[in-house]
């Protein structure tokens, strides 16, 4: 990157200007824990911010003196509770004859969040959104500490329930897919409980008795009883390909008319979703015409990888949209490992690794780490656009979009809400400081318009227009019911 135009740039989500004159600033340490828990960024020492948000190169009196003092502090468990950079993350530059210090924050592994300041991670743990670095609630700190546990959270035995408790009609369909791919395999003979153990859906608990794990519960139990152990577990699949009605198809796992569980959901929403995907007419060696294409088993992939790595203890639960422009995919918890070896794959890591296990055995899922990989290649090689993935905090949630528009739809790195690189521009180009004050007035005001905003934020009609349509190509709102309509944040 060239320095010289640090000038141009602006504050965002991962990146941050502190002038720093008066010494080391005690809020870097705040700003390290909110990028080291959300996806990296860079902190530049030595720059202020002017009024229109641009920045204004100071200069550090002595910056070597300053660089020891963040290496003393970074290296002291009292000030940061693990030492995320490297030497090769923090460095000196020199602009025009003024110095700053560049520090650039990676994502922190799972195993090692949450990384938090002062010694206490209550008041300590930091996360960076759009607005800046927040302190972390309890719910998202717990969290952190699930997914730092090197055992999957679904294998949990909940002894207060047995095998008769979970749904036999739904047993009984899973083992019929799993009897298809495994015709002559010794399990197909196993009685349910049995071959509920071998699956991990089931294990024998300290009473000696077999108890149901949270897989098997989440997977084969009835909703209602899902929900005495997870309260916040809700699942919801919505069809809105218009402007005239809210939604022209719905199902929840809350509607009684179903077991309510993620297996039963998986297959709803499958034989809905699929009529989303173009069939060209082709026929096999038999004249038989082939039904499915490749975008069928990314549309699988999609829909298992957020049923999988959902955190079903979190709000909100599973979202799931067809609309127009695409199908969404969303679940509570972020991606276990970052945005960029999410794409490049080869490191499979599910929050829900039995339940990931259940479904790569009746061939749904990949666990060699090729899933999202597969999904983006398969679903592009159907000639579909570029599959996106996103993640946002507060709330945590992860998502799959799959658009249905033909061709290519941007490129890898720059069209998600937190960008995968962790070089300076591409920190620097996710979203201008215009841009995050957009969006927090349309967090507050859904319908504000383009006037609304200009007038808002001092800036002109046409260039809220800009601002709107970039955070539409960026994925971070849409637009329901039209001109009158409102925005949706993603």
């Amino acid at each position: 990157m060239d320095f010289a135009q640090l000038e141009t740039y602006k504050e965002n989500n991962r990146f941050e200007a502190k002038a720093a004159q008066g010494g080391l600033p005690r809020s870097v340490w705040e700003t390290v824990s909110a990028f080291a828990n959300t996806e990296g960024g860079v902190i530049v020492l030595g720059a202020k911010e002017r009024k229109d948000g641009t920045l204004e190169i100071a200069g550090l009196g002595d910056a070597d003196k300053m660089l020891d003092d963040f290496w003393n502090a970074a290296h002291s468990p009292d000030k940061l509770s693990y030492c995320v950079t490297s030497d090769r993350d923090v460095r000196i530059e020199g602009v025009d004859g003024k110095e700053l210090i560049v520090i650039e924050v990676p994502r922190a592994g799972r195993r090692l969040r949450p990384v938090y300041v002062n010694g206490n991670p209550v008041t300590g743990t930091y996360r960076r959104d759009h607005k800046g670095d927040y302190r972390c609630a309890v719910n998202e700190i717990q969290a952190m500490y699930r997914d730092a546990s090197d055992e999957s959270v679904d294998t949990r035995v909940h002894e207060n329930l047995t095998v008769a408790d979970l749904s036999a009609e739904t047993i009984g369909s899973y083992r019929r897919s799993y009897e298809l791919h495994h015709s002559a395999h010794v399990w197909t003979e196993l009685p349910d409980e049995e071959f509920l153990c071998r699956i991990g859906a089931a294990k024998v608990g300290s009473d000696g008795a077999v108890h149901p794990t949270s897989a098997g519960l989440l997977m084969f139990g009835e909703e209602w009883r899902i929900m005495a152990e997870f309260p916040h577990y809700f699942l919801d699949y919505r069809q809105e390909l218009g402007v005239d009605e809210r939604w022209q198809a719905r199902i929840t796992s809350q509607d009684d008319s179903w077991s309510g569980n993620v297996f039963d959901f998986f297959r709803r929403v499958f034989n809905n979703m699929k009529q989303a995907i173009n069939v060209p007419f082709k026929l096999d060696e038999n004249s038989e015409r082939i039904d499915e294409t490749e975008a069928h088993d990314a549309l699988r992939e999609a829909i298992a990888n957020c049923l999988t790595n959902a955190d079903y203890n979190e709000r909100r639960g599973v979202v799931f949209l067809w609309k127009e422009d695409g199908l969404h995919f969303s679940n509570p918890g972020g991606f276990r490992v970052g945005l960029k070896d999410a794409y490049i794959g080869g490191n499979s890591d599910p929050r829900n690794e039995t339940m990931m296990k259940m479904f790569t055995l009746i061939n749904i899922g990949e666990r060699a780490g090729g899933g999202i990989p597969d999904m983006v290649k398969k679903w592009t090689s159907a000639g579909y656009g570029r599959p996106v993935l996103s993640e946002r905090v507060n709330p945590e949630r992860s998502s799959i979009f799959l658009p249905l528009a033909i061709g290519p739809v941007g490129n890898v790195g720059n069209d998600v809400g937190n960008d995968v690189g962790n070089s300076i521009r591409d920190a620097i180009t996710v979203l201008s400081k215009t841009e995050a004050n957009a969006l927090r007035i349309i967090e507050e005001n859904p319908k504000a318009s383009a006037q609304a905003i200009s007038e808002s934020l001092g800036i002109s009609k046409r260039q809220a227009e800009r601002t709107l349509s970039s955070l539409r190509d960026k994925s971070y709102i849409v637009r329901e019911g039209g001109t009158r309509g409102y925005w949706v944040i993603q």
